[in-house]
């Protein structure tokens, strides 16, 4: 036999109060009646009576499971690219203490969000880097999240294109096929120095890749920290400033049937985000069979309030006149 709620702590404390206060109830009772005369053998039956149904009451509390069958669970999960743009200008502090900063902590709670599906990152500026493989491993993922920084990727603009080719590459090259849903999440500022994404975006479309971007800055802009002072802007002189672009980050968005989403000093778009992804129906990865009981709780509890009306309707005399 298999108890839902093992709790043997709990149940013999409940046993402990009910005993006690019956035997209160007990004495009480002598005490009244000692000038009676009282049938033992009547009073022995109600106590019977009452300790069965109490007992009972106990057990169907603590959910027997009694005789085993088996069930089979379908397992499903998702395969999730992130694509994270580590250009100079995600160093800009126009977001609290920088956007990159930020973009790692949000990762590092939205991940966990996902421990059943598979997710790679990918690292981008003017060029794209696999990262991190797709992977079930979280513990993996998070170090490589831990360890992003702009000094990783050469920096001479930023290409939207090179994350979401790589993305492409490593789907049609995957031999697990049989995970139907697969998505990349692409993080950046927007500023596209790239190819267009009209071509790139019909491609995932073709594919059945959803894009989910996230714009990550604001549109009033900020200065690019370098060492200790700022990246200043060689036709010009001055300080460069860099600004969010929503334009190309919600057209992959709309051509590949994902959505957009914002981190900015008004607006943090996370949690929709995580809520999106995990409505997203996925592929059916594997199945097992697992042996299942069934908590036959009812049948105690239904032979308890049985002998309780009894007890209620039909009182025995325990006082002989």
């Amino acid at each position: 036999m298999i108890w839902a709620y093992p709790d043997v702590k709990l149940t013999l404390l409940i046993a402990g109060i009910f005993a006690l206060l019956y035997l209160i109830y007990l004495f009480r009772y002598w005490s009244i009646n000692k000038k009676l005369e009282v049938v033992k053998r009547r009073l022995f039956t109600k106590m019977v009576l009452r300790g069965s149904y109490f007992t009972l009451f106990l057990i169907s509390f603590a959910g027997p499971s009694i005789g085993v069958s088996t069930k089979e669970i379908k397992e499903e999960g998702k395969d999730i690219f992130i694509a994270v743009d580590l250009s100079q200008s995600m160093n800009a502090t126009d977001i609290g203490p920088s956007r990159l900063q930020r973009v790692k902590f949000e990762l590092k709670n939205l991940t966990k969000s996902f421990p059943s599906d598979r997710i790679g990152l990918i690292i981008f500026s003017s060029e794209a880097f696999l990262q991190c493989p797709l992977t079930f491993d979280q513990s993996v993922l998070q170090l490589h999240i831990d360890g992003l920084n702009t000094g990783l990727v050469p920096n001479l603009g930023t290409d939207l294109n090179s994350p979401l080719r790589i993305a492409i590459n490593r789907f049609k090259s995957d031999e697990s096929q049989e995970v139907s849903s697969k998505s990349v999440i692409l993080i950046s500022d927007g500023e596209n120095f790239g190819d267009d994404l009209e071509g790139i975006g019909s491609e995932l479309n073709e594919l059945g890749i959803k894009v989910f971007s996230l714009g990550i800055g604001t549109e009033a802009g900020s200065t690019i920290p370098r060492g200790n002072g700022v990246v200043i802007d060689p036709e010009t002189g001055n300080p460069a400033k860099t600004f969010l672009n929503k334009t190309p980050l919600q057209q992959i968005a709309a051509e590949t049937d994902g959505e957009y989403f914002e981190i900015s000093d008004e607006v943090s778009e996370i949690g929709d985000l995580t809520g999106v992804l995990e409505r997203l129906e996925g592929g059916v990865t594997g199945s097992r069979v697992v042996e299942a009981s069934a908590n036959k709780y009812f049948y105690f509890l239904l032979v308890a309030l049985a002998l309780a009306l009894f007890d209620m309707i039909l009182p025995l005399k325990t006082i002989k006149l």
